[in-house]
């Protein structure tokens, strides 16, 4: 176990290497991105629905860069763009205050959030749904201390229906199991409409909508200004995010 000095020794000793690797950043830069490294970070229906075609519109322009793609919470996105470990995230959450003097987190885009319910459900051949109606359904969902879980029902909140009276059925850990469960008859589900593209598609389930109801939320790109941005991050960001 370390004394004390060996604790702040080490703290000091992690802050040399990131400053270092930093340095070592900068001056693979000076090539022009012929080579480079980039490691971006996004919440779960980002990271596995937007990310990779974005990523893969940047490879296009910029080949030889290294580009790895991390899948965290919000909260954990946030923290890591905070410490340097990733250079930029893109997150549908709410940002911990205790980051709000570090991260720049400017606005990106909105996310549609879409009623689905399985194909063979009663309710499925409406053309709109009276919001009383949610209260009838049993529902799927992610964790309740997901970020996508708080901004739902903070939206739901907003729109005068009451999330406590939602029946959840079941909860489960990703986007994808939500989408197979709602497709087996298990239940309905709240998803982004940039998910179930395909499955519309197909028409293995059904998107219904819900009398005054638009539920959106504001996507968000982070980066922390008091740490060294690379030419790879800075390129993402004007080639791809904001272009």
């Amino acid at each position: 176990q370390l004394t004390d000095a060996g604790k702040l020794l080490s703290e000091h000793a992690i802050k040399i290497l990131s400053l270092c690797e930093e340095s070592y950043g900068s001056i693979k830069d000076l090539e022009n991105l012929k080579v480079g490294n980039l490691t971006i970070g996004a919440s779960q229906t980002i990271g596995t629905y937007l990310m990779p075609k974005l990523i893969g519109k940047f490879r296009g322009k910029y080949p030889n860069v290294s580009v790895r793609l991390e899948v965290h919470s919000t909260r954990k996105a946030a923290w890591e763009v905070a410490q340097g470990s990733i250079d930029l995230a893109i997150t549908g959450g709410e940002i911990p205050t205790e980051l709000a003097k570090i991260l720049d987190v400017q606005a990106y885009a909105w996310d549609e959030l879409v009623l689905i319910l399985p194909k063979t459900h009663p309710l499925a051949q409406k053309s709109e749904l009276k919001q009383e109606e949610l209260y009838k359904l049993k529902f799927l969902t992610l964790e309740q201390d997901s970020s996508y879980r708080r901004v739902l029902n903070n939206i739901l909140e907003q729109n005068m229906i009451d999330s406590e009276r939602l029946h959840i059925e079941m909860e489960l850990s990703s986007i994808e199991a939500i989408k197979n469960a709602v497709e087996s008859g298990l239940g309905a589900a709240f998803v982004s409409v940039s998910c179930i593209q395909k499955e519309l598609k197909l028409a293995t389930l059904k998107h219904v909508k819900v009398e005054n109801l638009n539920v959106k939320r504001g996507l968000s790109i982070i980066v922390n200004n008091e740490r060294y941005r690379s030419k790879a991050a800075e390129a993402f960001m004007k080639d791809i995010l904001l272009e």
